[in-house]
């Protein structure tokens, strides 16, 4: 599928961003976007968009391991329809299990330690959602 995306690594202190590439089906990580309680600073997430004209948004939907909703699955569910009320885009939820821990992995391997921080996390976990995004819909 050759469709735009930004996708989302939703949390409620840091929403994980990253940019999407529908030739190659990969992502890069974008700076992660602070929230509180949640909640983004609209005007940077309406920038985002402006700036890379996404076709479409995915956010990732954290899950339990069986595949049980948790509270913060519920929150990230309205954050996705906040997206599309105020940006018009079709937005996507994906699993996002396991994502942070691939997401550690791989910036550990690149750069130790000092590559661990929370924003680097979150924006690598988008990088994951949107790669895997992009692995399902191309079947």
């Amino acid at each position: 599928m050759t469709v735009s995306v930004l996708g989302f690594d939703f949390g409620t202190q840091s929403i994980g961003v990253a940019i999407g590439n529908p030739i190659t089906g990969s992502a890069s990580a974008l700076n992660a976007l602070k929230a509180r309680d949640g909640i983004p600073n609209w005007d940077d997430l309406a920038n985002l968009i402006r700036q890379w004209q996404p076709q479409r948004l995915v956010v990732g939907l954290p899950l339990n391991m069986d595949g049980t909703e948790q509270d913060i699955t519920t929150r990230a569910r309205k954050f996705a329809k906040r997206l599309h009320g105020r940006y018009g885009l079709p937005v996507d939820l994906q699993d996002e299990r396991l994502t942070t821990v691939d997401a550690r992995a791989s910036l550990f391997e690149q750069g130790g330690y000092r590559a661990l921080k929370k924003g680097a996390i979150d924006s690598a976990s988008a990088v994951v959602i949107v790669e895997s995004w992009y692995a399902l819909t191309a079947n």
